[in-house]
């Protein structure tokens, strides 16, 4: 089969190289155009080019997916088939074009969690178990009918760095199985169902990665861990922001409210929660590094 790769992000590259690695034919890659990246604003090749390149796959990157010069350009490859992982949403006149469909990878046990951020949410809200799913691409946004699932144990030390690593990997031997499903012609094809109610998962900016101190513990520290380490969860002290990497329950209840701090100013730093201090293990004062708490106290004061 000739197959189309779309997606931008490190989270895809395994789909890629493993379909590569295992003889299949790769035609193009479509990816996000390069752009200005760190301090330097240094234009970047996304990581899935970077890997494309490496294979001398013909690499595109086009600004609209609905311009006619991309659209004749895709067709010139007669793809068989297109995968997507972690790429925009496509335009029906692109996810209809190949004669066996478009497939999607996303990171969770559809219907559960869908939208964006779908690793960060399922942590936040303190699930013990995700996965990962393919599915045909239709036009409700990650709707179609599923054709693989496997699930994923979100461990309780898990952060969304660990379980992203954990996903990227397991859904690339998926994307692998799928495509090889297609191949033989002998691939599910089951629509969305679920009982009970659906949790979604949009997309996370800055306003909602702030700390609310007034919940259980637990509450806040799944928070925390679901946001680690990127974006990152904050709070504010003394004007300033600080980012909060990681929290442990230190099972000790107060009668102060939620928000108070103590500190021995020179090893620990504790918060109060709705119902028990959290010790702050990992920060990020605003301006400077990620550190540890004791690092942290030893040049500054609270």
């Amino acid at each position: 089969m000739n197959i189309v790769f779309m997606g931008t992000p490190e989270f895809a590259v395994p789909s890629l190289e493993v379909l590569v690695n295992n003889g299949y034919k790769v035609v193009a890659v479509v990816t996000a155009p390069d752009k200005p990246q760190g301090r330097g604003m240094k234009v970047t090749a996304s990581p899935v080019k970077e890997s494309a390149m490496q294979h001398n796959i013909p690499v595109l990157q086009p600004v609209n997916l609905k311009s006619p010069v991309f659209l004749e350009e895709l067709r010139s490859f007669h793809a068989d088939v297109q995968v997507v992982v972690a790429f925009r949403m496509l335009p029906e006149t692109v996810w209809s074009m190949p004669p066996k469909g478009t497939f999607n990878l996303h990171a969770s046990l559809l219907p559960q969690y869908r939208g964006a951020a779908p690793i960060n949410w399922a942590i936040i809200n303190g699930e013990k178990e995700t996965g990962v799913t393919t599915f045909f691409l239709q036009h409700e946004i990650d709707t179609g009918r599923i054709i693989f699932q496997e699930k994923e144990i979100i461990l309780a030390d898990d952060d969304a760095g660990t379980l992203y690593e954990k996903l990227m990997h397991r859904g690339a031997k998926l994307v692998l199985k799928t495509i090889q499903s297609i191949d033989t012609g002998n691939r599910p094809s089951v629509e969305q169902h679920h009982t009970g109610p659906l949790h979604h998962a949009p997309k996370i900016f800055k306003e909602t990665c702030r700390i609310n101190w007034n919940q259980p513990a637990e509450s806040v520290r799944n928070f925390i861990r679901g946001l680690s380490p990127y974006p990152a969860a904050w709070a504010e002290l003394n004007g300033k922001v600080f980012k909060v990497y990681r929290v442990t329950a230190t099972g000790r209840t107060g009668n102060v409210s939620a928000g108070t701090i103590e500190s021995d100013g020179k090893s620990y730093l504790h918060v109060m929660s709705e119902d028990q201090w959290l010790s702050v293990e990992d920060l990020q004062p605003e301006g400077k590094r990620r550190m540890g708490v004791k690092e942290y106290l030893a040049g500054n004061k609270i």
